[in-house]
C-alpha cells in the first residue's frame, strides 16, 4: 500500500481517548516491607525509590529532616562518602536522597544488570549511616551560604513568606530555615532522627524499569532479612493562623527593581470530592502557558514574563498560591489584575471553546505520563502513598473529561473569594 501523503492524517483530541493506568505488582518481603514493582520499558535501566516517613512534618527541630537526608550517603560504619560514591560512579549509577514536608525519599537509577551490586551499597546506606562531624559541618557551611545569597532573592523571600502566613511558623508546612538554626543542628540530632524515621517498618519501595524474575528476589534477600521493629510514634497536631485577606508588604532591596507577589490559601486536600474538579478550574486560572493569568498579565498587560497559580496538597493539609515577579512600578496593577481574574471566574461561565483547550491539555499529559514505566511508576507511587486505588486514578479522568462551566463556576464561587486570599508581597 502506497501511503498518500497529500492526505491529512485523522487526529483526535485526547477527551476522546480512552486511559488505562498500567497494573503494577505488589509482593511483601520476608519482613513485611511493601514492594511495589513493574516490569516495563525496553532500555535495561532500572529506578527503585526507597520512601520514608521522614520529611519536615516529622522533625522535632527545624532543618534536621533535610540534613539528615543530605548527608544519608555521606559515609556508613564501612565506608567513607568517597568510597560510597566512587563505589556508586563505577557502576554508572547515581543515589539521590530528597525530604519534603511529608515524605524523605532515597532513589537509585541504575543498569539492571548491576543491581545484585548494587543494592547492597544502598542497604548499607539506609542501615549504618554514621552521619560524620566533618560531613555535617561541610554541609552546614553550604546550607547557610546558600541561605545568604537566596535571602538576597525576593521571590525565594517570597516563598517563605507566603507558607509561613499560611501556615504559621511553627508548623512544619510554614516554618523556614534560618541561620542559626542550621547552625544549631547537632550529629545526634541526626542520628535520633534517622534510627526513628529511616526505620524499615516504614518504609514503602517502588521499582519500575527492565526488571526481571530474579530482581524481585534479590530486593527481598537484601531488605526482607532486616529486623524490622515498628517504632510507636504519636499523632502529631500543629495550630493553623487563621484565614483571612491579611496584606504584607517587605522591604529585601531598597534598591530592588523587581518584585515577587504571592497570593494565596489554604487548599483542600486531595481526598477531599472537590479536587480533581478544582485541578481543571486552577489550570484555567494559572495552570498552565494558556491560562488566564498569564494571557492578562503577560500576554495583554506585559507585567510579566510568568505567573502561575498551584495547588500542592500534602499529607496533613494543602494550599493553593498565585505567583508570579513584576516590575515594582507595576506591582499594584498586577495584583488587581489578579483578583480581576478570580472574580470573572465566579461571575462567568468559562466558554466551552476554553474549556475544552483545558481538558485537552490535561489529558494530554496524562497521556505521555502513561508512556514509561518511571512515569507510571510515579502515578502509581502518589496514588499509593495517598491512600488511594486505580479507581481514583478512573474518578479524575472522568472529572477531566466531563466537568462543565457550570460546575467550575460553582467551584470558583466557593474558593475564589479574594477574602480568604493572602496577599505577600517583596521587593
Amino acid at each position: 500500500m502506497v501511503l498518500n501523503r497529500k492526505l491529512i492524517p485523522e487526529t483526535q483530541d485526547p477527551v476522546a481517548f480512552d486511559y488505562k493506568l498500567q497494573p503494577i505488582n505488589q509482593y511483601n518481603l520476608d519482613n513485611g516491607i511493601e514492594l511495589y514493582w513493574l516490569n516495563a520499558g525496553v532500555q535495561n535501566v532500572v529506578e527503585i525509590n526507597w520512601i520514608f516517613p521522614a520529611g519536615l512534618w516529622y522533625e522535632g527541630k527545624n532543618a534536621v529532616a533535610s540534613a539528615t537526608a543530605g548527608l544519608l550517603k555521606n559515609g556508613t560504619h564501612t565506608h567513607t562518602a568517597q568510597q560510597l560514591n566512587e563505589a556508586l560512579e563505577f557502576y554508572g549509577a547515581s543515589l539521590k536522597t530528597n525530604a519534603t514536608n511529608d515524605h524523605a525519599s532515597v532513589t537509585l537509577h541504575a543498569l539492571s544488570k548491576h543491581l545484585p551490586l548494587l543494592l547492597p551499597i544502598v542497604q548499607d546506606v539506609l542501615c549504618n549511616a554514621t552521619f560524620p562531624e566533618a560531613e555535617l559541618a561541610l554541609h552546614k557551611q553550604n546550607a547557610i551560604q546558600r541561605l545568604l545569597v537566596n535571602l538576597r532573592e525576593c521571590e525565594f523571600v517570597a516563598n517563605q513568606q507566603i507558607d509561613a502566613a499560611l501556615f504559621g511558623t511553627m508548623h512544619p508546612y510554614g516554618r523556614f530555615s534560618e541561620k542559626e538554626k542550621i547552625e544549631a543542628i547537632t550529629q545526634e540530632d541526626l542520628i535520633n532522627f534517622y534510627k526513628k524515621n529511616y526505620n524499615l517498618s516504614g518504609v514503602k519501595i517502588f521499582m519500575a524499569g527492565k526488571v526481571s524474575e530474579q530482581d524481585v528476589p534479590l530486593v527481598n534477600k537484601i531488605f526482607g532479612k532486616e529486623i524490622c521493629n515498628p517504632i510507636s510514634s504519636v499523632e502529631q497536631s500543629f495550630p493553623l493562623p487563621e484565614q483571612n485577606a491579611a496584606k504584607k508588604r517587605i522591604s529585601n532591596d531598597v534598591n530592588g527593581v523587581q518584585g515577587a507577589i504571592r497570593i494565596g490559601r489554604r487548599f483542600i486536600k486531595r481526598t477531599h470530592p472537590d479536587f480533581a474538579a478544582m485541578v481543571v478550574l486552577n489550570t484555567i486560572l494559572g495552570g498552565y502557558f494558556g491560562s488566564r493569568l498569564m494571557s492578562n498579565i503577560r500576554e495583554e498587560k506585559g507585567f510579566t514574563y510568568g505567573i502561575y497559580s498551584s495547588m500542592s496538597a500534602f499529607t496533613h493539609d494543602a494550599s493553593l498560591i498565585i505567583h508570579t515577579e513584576v516590575g515594582s512600578h507595576v506591582i499594584d496593577d498586577a495584583v488587581k489584575e489578579i483578583y480581576i481574574e478570580l472574580e470573572r471566574l465566579r461571575n462567568e461561565l468559562v466558554s466551552d471553546e476554553e474549556l475544552l483547550l483545558v481538558k485537552n491539555y490535561l489529558l494530554g499529559n496524562i497521556l505521555g505520563d502513561l508512556d514509561g514505566p518511571f512515569s507510571i511508576m510515579q502515578r502509581w507511587r502518589s496514588l499509593i502513598l495517598n491512600g488511594f486505588t486505580e479507581n481514583r486514578f478512573n474518578e479524575n479522568i472522568n472529572v477531566y473529561k466531563n466537568i462543565s462551566p457550570a460546575e467550575l463556576q460553582v467551584l470558583a464561587q466557593k474558593y475564589f473569594d479574594k477574602n480568604d486570599f493572602t496577599e505577600i508581597v517583596v521587593v
